[in-house]
């Protein structure tokens, strides 16, 4: 069992500590997608006073009128939040002024070199640093290289001139929301925490203990930033191995799908991945570039990391190389052809499309002189690459119209037999029509 540090009476740290253990301390959030309102919700749930800040006013009004935008917060649980004064949104970091604890929840992307853009982490340190206070405790969630919290967030916040572990404590929390999953939530995923003194580890776990039902504190800041980058680097690279297995089974006339199902039995030393149309979402996509980009700067190169990114990014191509199979099976090009991508969403049962597979087939379809649409139920509209698309309806005249129907995610909502009864060729990235004998089907 951990023992808890112990703070000198009268301290900075002391009277945090305090306020975090009756719930009188009041919290922030900045940034509230995925990972930040969430996070919110349930340190309202705690009984917190919570400020979630973020620049998009659309979801700073949603979030006002009582309603969620995120899939795994219940609206009712917002109305509620906001309805009883326990939650309150706004684009004003001024908020912060009043804040004991601050935790950083802004997005990570790449940069068109795929280089770390940690862009979003600095302008929100800098408002963080304008309002610095004794006491405040400040906790980046943010998805980011080692080093980054001690390189960029804390030089930031020491030219207050106070001292990080007397006066501030600031620590590194990894999100590790998974989009969809009803069974691992905010709630019940053991939380990572390292802080950059012993004291900042211990309030941050103190916080998170609050609500969070196991935090699991680590020496340091850095060790807590790698923990994330080795958990989406360890998928990366094994859906990359899986990815190119299945390349290479179709080169030798084998079914992928069988050689998982079966190795999958060996109960030790195995754990089955799948292969399809690339990666998706903000982590496992974008994480793994992250740590090779850090590991080049130590002299170091990260040859499993870059061919598995080459391996997965290169899938999505892959797909639209099966389309044109499916089509010349019936005498037809993909120049001109009619081809439906079921799902937008990067995996089934949710409405995430960030950096989705399947937008990149798309694309590489219109180039190829494809006239692609789209059917999703999870997301009717969408707005890509400057145009604005709508779902299509999966009816039998539908299906019908197009040359190829191609299953990009395998949601639970499509009907598949009605797929392979009126499709005219399919191409399934997924397996989702496994057992299925129908010549129509492609399969990766």
């Amino acid at each position: 069992m951990r023992q808890p540090h112990r703070f000198p009476r009268s301290s900075a740290a002391a009277q945090l500590a305090s306020r975090i253990e009756d719930r009188s301390a009041r919290l922030a959030v900045i940034g509230l997608g995925y990972v930040g309102l969430p996070l919110a919700v349930e340190f309202g749930k705690a009984g917190f006073h919570i400020a979630g800040i973020d620049l998009d006013r659309n979801k700073v009004a949603s979030l006002r009128k009582g309603r969620s935008y995120v899939q795994d917060v219940a609206t009712a649980d917002v109305r509620n939040l906001i309805r009883n004064g326990k939650m309150v949104a706004t684009t004003d970091f001024s908020v912060l002024k009043k804040a004991d604890t601050v935790n950083i929840c802004v997005p990570t992307p790449l940069s068109k070199m795929r280089d770390p853009d940690v862009s979003y982490i600095v302008a929100a340190a800098q408002e963080v640093a304008r309002y610095l206070h004794r006491g405040m405790l400040i906790i980046l969630e943010s998805t980011t290289y080692p080093g980054t919290t001690v390189e960029l967030i804390l030089p930031l916040l020491q030219e207050s001139g106070m001292k990080v572990g007397r006066d501030f404590f600031v620590a590194f929390s990894p999100e590790r929301v998974d989009p969809g999953n009803e069974k691992f939530t905010t709630r019940n995923i053991p939380k990572v925490v390292g802080g950059v003194t012993p004291a900042c580890t211990e309030l941050a776990c103190r916080l998170y203990g609050q609500r969070l039902e196991r935090v699991v504190p680590v020496s340091s800041t850095q060790v807590a930033e790698m923990v994330k980058l080795l958990e989406n680097t360890f998928r990366s690279v094994n859906i990359g191995l899986v990815n190119e297995l299945a390349l290479m089974c179709a080169r030798l006339k084998i079914d992928v799908w069988e050689v998982i199902s079966a190795a999958a039995t060996k109960p030790f030393g195995f754990m089955p991945f799948y292969p399809g149309p690339g990666l998706g979402g903000h982590c496992i996509p974008i994480d793994p570039f992250y740590l090779s980009w850090k590991a080049r700067s130590a002299g170091f190169e990260a040859r499993f990391i870059e061919l598995a990114g080459h391996v997965n990014g290169h899938m999505p191509e892959h797909a639209v190389d099966l389309v044109a199979e499916s089509l010349n099976r019936h005498g037809k090009a993909v120049n001109g052809a009619r081809v439906l991508v079921l799902g937008m969403a990067y995996k089934a049962g949710i409405n995430d499309t960030r950096e989705s597979p399947s937008l990149d087939i798309m694309t590489t379809l219109e180039k190829r002189g494809a006239k692609v649409e789209y059917s999703d139920p999870y997301v009717p509209k969408l707005r890509f690459a400057g145009r604005r698309f709508t779902s299509v309806p999966l009816t039998p005249a539908n299906l019908r119209r197009f040359d190829c129907v191609v299953i990009a995610t395998a949601h639970k909502e499509f009907a598949y037999a009605e797929i392979v009864r009126h499709a005219q060729g399919i191409v399934d990235t997924r397996n989702a029509l496994k057992g299925s004998r129908s010549k129509k089907i492609v399969r990766l």
